[in-house]
């Protein structure tokens, strides 16, 4: 008895590791590799997409002391680690106004001090849309940000044709909560709606342009539309 319970027990805990699939492996790799991610690590971003909001803002200079900013897709905050220093809304710059940062994710973000995140909401959802006046002063954001993406299906064309819609979505938000003279970053992968999303950018804001910074992986299909100064349209 006690050599079946003995064996037993060193079958089970004494298992080897599954071995890693080859993907599995350059992606480790990569991640090792990525003199990104050893950043983020070193000044406490949440993840490397920090590099690329500082990118852009420092070229931009979208995100000023004392504005408030709305971060679509929020999770895991590292864009909103970015816009809570550059608007202070944590209050670390007493000689400076504050700034308000909301974000908004369907998953669990960890708590962020100067940020008020809404998690498991749907950035889509008109219910959302009405909560977000009530938490920006005058119930209206000068910056809309949106690093969100859908969930991989592998077919890159469809995924695509996901985010397009995804970004088409926040005109509908910024309708409703963009300042006129507002701006949007959002991400979207390159294809064959790029120009339907640009297209439909320029009918509510006086200039679009599409940015791949550094910070973005050659090899990835990712970019961003900057959009500024929203003109709210003319219902009827």
């Amino acid at each position: 008895m006690f050599y079946f319970l003995h064996r037993r027990f060193f079958h089970s805990s004494c298992r080897l590791p599954k071995k890693k699939s080859n993907a599995e492996q350059r992606w480790l790799a990569r991640q090792a590799n990525d003199p990104y991610v050893k950043a983020s690590h070193a000044l406490n971003f949440r993840c490397r997409s920090a590099f690329k909001l500082l990118e852009i803002d420092d070229k931009f200079r979208l995100l000023q002391p004392g504005i408030g900013v709305v971060d679509c897709g929020a999770a895991p905050g590292a864009w909103s680690q970015v816009a809570v220093h550059r608007v202070n809304s944590a209050g670390t710059e007493p000689t400076s106004p504050m700034g308000t940062v909301i974000g908004i994710d369907l998953l669990n973000v960890a708590p962020l001090d100067g940020a008020h995140f809404l998690s498991s909401h749907d950035v889509t959802d008109p219910a959302t849309h009405a909560k977000l006046p009530d938490l920006l002063p005058g119930g209206r954001a000068h910056v809309l940000l949106s690093d969100m993406a859908p969930n991989a299906s592998g077919f890159r064309e469809m995924d695509h044709e996901r985010l397009v819609g995804l970004c088409l979505s926040l005109l509908d938000l910024a309708e409703t909560i963009l300042r006129p003279g507002g701006s949007l970053l959002c991400k979207y992968w390159d294809g064959s709606l790029a120009h339907h999303l640009q297209d439909k950018l320029c009918l509510t804001f006086e200039s679009v342009r599409s940015l791949k910074p550094h910070a973005s992986r050659k090899d990835s299909a990712e970019r961003y539309f900057l959009a500024r100064n929203y003109r709210k349209p003319v219902s009827g």
